[in-house]
């Protein structure tokens, strides 16, 4: 059989070098549509140490990560794997953000701007393995490895993909899942494509589907699939003869093409892409594929209740016919944007089911710094805050506890992998700038502060720039981007930290009914282009989305209730209300997710009487 050999395939006894296999726990950020009840009763579950409710799961993470630690519940359980995985061909796949109308300004058309994917999203599109071709099979190789482990022995898999890499993926899938277990090369003919004007080729208009099953028995799910195909026929056309109407058989026919009869589905998959100008599917994301084609896959390949995958979400499109079909899904992808596109996506499909938002969060990192700087907690430690001082150009400080590093007169805290910032630390920020001010060849020269975190407490952004206020310390908060994980991101210099955006939340209170209105929303504009923020003429026209949770118990923020824009309605809820069953006071979360895909939270406190 022909075989693919790549650098460090085999090690050096001839051995095959296993994929990566670094399981983590999965931390659930969010749940979507889910009731107080139901909530409740999941928690209460989950005490008494029994099984949960299923909860369908978009996994915001890299699935080198994701894949490994899916394996514990899942090895053996997956029903349907579709995959759409870059396809190499060094695009550059940005995507078009929309600034909505101003509120205030009649008859504004809004505006569009083009927004670059950041390097970890573009790592998912765009020439993610360099100029050494041997890291794509090898990371095709091990992605596929790992999908065969989570498959059920009567489980099917398709991989999408096309001229790029189609011809190495094919080999590496005979060699794990075994050439006796290839069953179609399918063609998905996409007829309304422009076609590109080259001269000296054929115009492309076809991607290739890979069809496999994990064994060769014939227990498989496959249920055939019908299409009714257009067919071309004379229209007669009729005439007056002799006082009667007669048909005409002459050239004064016409070519027509009627639906005729009704056929098995074959292996050439006539179906368009997505038109540009459908604003009930096209989401404007990249890559995106229609319905149609995984609404064949999903029904041909499972079973109400199957339980399908996919690993490269994108836009969604797997999860959301999954849904509408009453399948249960997981998806995953590394790019902010395709999971909030995918979350949006899912809430426009009327009753859709509740579903859950999870990362790997700090034991993702955890597991980073430990690769990276070594497991000796102090070392390790120092070595991370130094990297991460570098990359923010800051130099590091010695003789504090609280302050690491010094940049343009301001000094500098890093904020651990292992948990957010909290006000606690930030007091202790505070206390220590304030003793280290004119001691010392790294005292500080201007009264400022800048706290690095990946993550931060609900509550921190007002709170703890007003309390720093109080000492005449002007404090930032700045997060530390996900990308700073990716090594090839940190080579390029692609690393950029942002300043946490501010929103103001009005409350009003009637008995027991509570009403907010959003009041302003400022976000920092070092890396918003010009052009953006010309167009931007009111604070509204920053948001995308915004979310409330009624009663946050000081842990997953449980999405009750949203607005959202979307391209067949650009407007937006300013002002939403909930009324209590109970008196008592209660902690309600805001979360907005902005145009540029940045989330911004905030933590309010009422008194219910």
């Amino acid at each position: 059989m022909t075989e693919l050999i790549w650098d460090g395939k085999y090690d050096e006894k001839g051995r095959k070098v296993a994929p990566p296999r670094i399981a983590l726990p999965f931390q659930t950020v969010e749940t979507v549509n889910e009731s107080s009840a139901d909530r409740d009763r999941m928690q209460d579950l989950f005490a008494s140490g029994r099984p949960s409710e299923w909860r369908n799961r978009l996994i915001w993470g890299d699935k080198k990560y994701v894949l490994p630690s899916l394996l514990e519940e899942f090895a053996g359980k997956i029903n349907l794997i579709y995959i759409d995985p870059p396809f190499d061909t060094g695009a550059n796949f940005s995507y078009t953000a929309t600034i909505p109308d101003d509120p205030d300004t009649a008859g504004d058309q809004g505006a569009t701007f083009l927004k670059q994917p950041s390097m970890i999203e573009e790592k998912a599109y765009r020439d993610a393995w360099g100029e050494n071709q041997s890291r794509y099979p090898k990371w095709f190789y091990d992605t596929v490895v790992l999908l065969r482990e989570l498959l059920a022995d009567n489980g099917s898999i398709y991989v999408h993909l096309d001229w790029h890499k189609g011809h190495q993926a094919r080999v590496i899938l005979d060699e794990v899942f075994g050439a006796e277990n290839f069953r179609n090369e399918i063609y998905w003919y996409y007829y309304n494509k422009m076609h590109d004007t080259r001269k000296g080729q054929f115009p492309r208009a076809t991607d290739t589907i890979y069809f496999y099953t994990k064994n060769s028995n014939s227990n498989y799910t496959f249920v055939s699939q019908t299409e009714a195909r257009e067919e071309a026929v004379k229209q007669l056309v009729r005439k007056k003869l002799d006082g009667r109407m007669v048909n005409v058989k002459d050239s004064d026919g016409k070519l027509v093409y009627q639906m005729r009869e009704v056929r098995i589905i074959d292996n050439v998959w006539r179906i368009p892409l997505v038109p540009p100008a459908s604003i009930q599917e096209n989401t404007g994301y990249p890559t995106q594929k229609p319905e149609t084609l995984l609404d064949r896959i999903v029904k041909t390949s499972s079973n109400e209740g199957d339980v399908v995958l996919d690993c490269f979400c994108g836009s969604g499109t797997t999860a959301a016919v999954a849904e509408k079909l009453g399948r249960r899904w997981i998806t995953c992808d590394l790019g902010r944007f395709a999971i909030h596109t995918t979350r949006k996506r899912l809430l426009g499909i009327p009753h859709v089911k509740p579903f859950v938002v999870q990362n790997l969060g700090k034991y993702e990192r955890q597991a980073w710094q430990a690769a990276e700087f070594g497991l000796g907690a102090e070392a390790a430690a120092q070595a991370y805050r130094r990297f991460v001082l570098e990359l923010y150009h800051a130099a590091p400080v010695s003789g504090y506890l609280w302050l690491h590093g010094t940049r343009r007169g301001r000094m500098v805290h890093v904020g651990g992998v292992d948990a957010p910032v909290t006000m606690a630390d930030v007091t202790s920020i505070v206390t220590e700038f304030r003793k280290a001010i004119g001691k010392g060849k790294d005292a500080p020269t201007r009264s400022g502060v800048d706290v690095l975190g990946w993550d931060f407490a609900f509550e921190l952004n007002e709170t703890a720039r007003q309390q720093a206020a109080l000492a005449d310390i002007d404090l930032r908060l700045i997060r530390i981007p996900r990308e700073l994980l990716e090594k090839k991101a940190v080579e390029q210099g692609d690393i950029k930290f942002f300043e946490l955006a501010a929103l103001g939340v009005s409350v009003k209170k009637k008995t027991r009914k509570v009403t907010l209105e959003l009041t302003d929303f400022m976000i920092p504009l070092d890396d918003v282009p010009e052009e953006v923020q010309k167009a931007v003429t009111h604070w509204e026209q920053w948001i995308d989305y915004w979310a409330v949770d009624w009663d946050n118990s000081d842990d997953t923020f449980h999405n009750e209730w949203q607005t959202y824009r979307t391209r067949k309605d650009k407007g937006l809820a300013r002002e939403t209300s909930h009324t209590y069953a109970e008196p008592g006071k209660y902690r309600v979360v805001v979360k907005v997710i902005d145009i540029l895909g940045n989330d911004t939270t905030k933590l309010l406190t009422v008194d219910v009487k």
